[in-house]
């Protein structure tokens, strides 16, 4: 075996020279990175609770208050709509036939208000503490307790097939351009915020319309979760209703190709 230089030669006294052993090294890094990711927790806390951070109540207040504005510009909106239309019709220089087309391509549009008999629709979330109430179901993961976007798209669609001739989902009337979707346990609805339960209302046979939800395969299995976790399901005849109409921008909003 050949001596290396870190090896003591015969006959001599080698002074004993201290290293840090790989160990050492490793157990003062991890020390080091703990004193760093605490003062780094520390120093983002600020001394507060991270659990109630006001910044995220903040966020949580200006979403209900922009929610909250929208709905005022929207009501507003319609409101000089129906100024500009009543302005419109003292001398557009239009015929009867003229007119009539454009009542009826407004109505079909859905910006005028819609009367007839009423089916409406009611989704909740099931209770928290909620258990299987049959027997060889697993126990429900937080996802199967809430109402999901799928869900409320069910329901809209299986109207629509049911023949309804118009449809409000909470306070607002769907148009050709509305969209569904659901951030968490909460709806956004053309730029407007709602928490459970959801409420949809549509205009038509109520019959034809109770047929099509139960011939939806996407609602038949949104009422497993009903029977088995207790998800909230209601379906009323209403009797005559009156729809509102849209108010919102009907502007279209698209994607361009880039050149």
């Amino acid at each position: 075996m050949s001596n290396s230089a870190d090896s003591p030669q015969p006959g001599s006294s080698p002074d004993r020279i201290p290293r840090f052993r790989p160990v050492r090294l490793l157990t003062v890094a991890v020390f080091a990175l703990a004193g760093l990711i605490f003062f780094t927790s520390f120093d983002t806390a600020k001394g507060t609770n991270i659990r109630t951070d006001a910044s995220l109540l903040k966020l949580s207040d200006l979403i209900q208050e922009r929610s909250h504005k929208n709905g005022q510009l929207d009501e507003s909106n319609g409101s000089l709509r129906d100024d500009v239309e009543s302005l419109a019709e003292r001398d557009n220089g239009s015929t009867a036939a003229e007119a009539a087309r454009l009542a009826a391509l407004e109505k079909n549009a859905g910006t005028q208000k819609l009367k007839g008999k009423a089916l409406t629709v009611t989704l909740d979330d099931a209770p928290p503490n909620a258990t299987a109430k049959l027997p060889g179901y697993p126990e429900p993961q937080p996802d199967y307790l809430v109402i999901h976007q799928q869900d409320l798209q069910a329901v809209v669609n299986a109207l629509w097939q049911g023949g309804a001739k118009g449809i409000k989902v909470m306070d607002q009337r769907m148009i050709s351009t509305s969209a569904v979707r659901c951030v968490g346990n909460t709806l956004i609805l053309q730029g407007r915020v709602y928490s459970p339960p959801y409420k949809i209302q549509a205009v038509g046979d109520p019959e034809k319309l109770e047929k099509a939800l139960s011939a939806s395969p996407a609602i038949q299995n949104y009422m497993v979760y009903v029977n088995v976790y207790g998800l909230g399901w209601k379906v009323e005849e209403n009797g005559t209703t009156t729809l509102p109409g849209y108010t919102g921008t009907v502007d279209l909003h698209y994607a361009k190709a880039v050149e």
